[in-house]
């Protein structure tokens, strides 16, 4: 996913402050854009469906209620995922299945493809067949050598790994899931990256700093970032070294010069 001598634009849920996130018209503004990847979000309804959609509740984005893993596919599809959207919306989007987005991205953009977590009632649980489903998905779209997998829930990217050893994975690293306080956390991060078989370090911007973009490249991981969206901190992932800057104003990263 690297391109020479500039950070790779990628579009975090297709652009999130451009168009309804997660939703074919945001990833087809972002390739009208010429973003260099696209960012998504992948779940499992309850008969067993892939789904692009960020939330494990409904509400914030549409107009059902529930969680989305006691959905079946039909009732999902039924729902307007622009239906929040501020400032409106012209059209009705529906949510995506991974293959419609995966056939609308493919030989145009990189994707960053998030592995989520269920959650219920605040308690945190794994689709059990998400990710071998994901895998097929990406074997039939012959897109294995297009996709980047990230998680917060590292142990998915090691069954995706031991499952396609192939495949390209990212550790997503935050406070929520390593325990940044501690000493030496980011070479032990690093260094579980690496027992896992990935190449990417994908951080929360608020947690970057040189001295951590530092550490991750003198341990030869290669470094995403995630969510800069004002130009001073697209900015100051430039200026540390990320390689690769996931924003939901792709817009404003592009037209920058933090993007040459």
């Amino acid at each position: 996913m690297q391109i020479a001598g500039r950070m790779v634009c990628v579009a975090h849920r297709g652009g999130a402050r451009l168009a309804p996130e997660n939703t074919l018209g945001a990833f087809r503004n972002a390739l009208a854009l010429e973003v260099d990847a696209v960012e998504l979000d992948v779940q499992m309804s309850r008969d067993g469906q892939l789904v692009v959609f960020h939330d494990n509740t409904l509400e914030r984005l549409t107009e059902g209620h529930g969680n989305l893993l006691d959905q079946d596919f039909a009732y999902l599809r039924s729902l307007n995922a622009a239906a929040h959207f501020p400032g409106g919306w012209s059209e009705r989007e529906q949510i995506p299945t991974l293959r419609e987005v995966l056939e609308l991205v493919k030989g145009r953009a990189h994707v960053l493809l998030e592995l989520k977590s269920s959650q219920r009632d605040g308690v945190y649980g794994r689709y059990s067949r998400m990710v071998p489903a994901v895998l097929e998905d990406l074997q039939i779209m012959e897109m294995l050598d297009q996709v980047l997998l990230i998680a917060f829930d590292w142990e998915l990217l090691a069954e995706a790994k031991q499952r396609q050893p192939e495949v390209e994975i990212g550790l997503i690293l935050s406070s929520e899931v390593w325990d940044v306080q501690a000493d030496g956390w980011v070479a032990a991060a690093c260094m579980r990256a690496r027992e896992l078989g990935s190449a990417w370090i994908d951080i929360d911007h608020h947690l970057l700093t040189p001295g951590v973009a530092q550490i991750i490249r003198q341990e030869g991981l290669h470094l995403a970032a995630w969510t800069a969206n004002t130009s001073e901190d697209i900015q100051h992932c430039q200026e540390v070294g990320v390689e690769a800057l996931a924003t939901d104003r792709p817009d404003l990263m592009l037209r920058s010069s933090m993007h040459v």
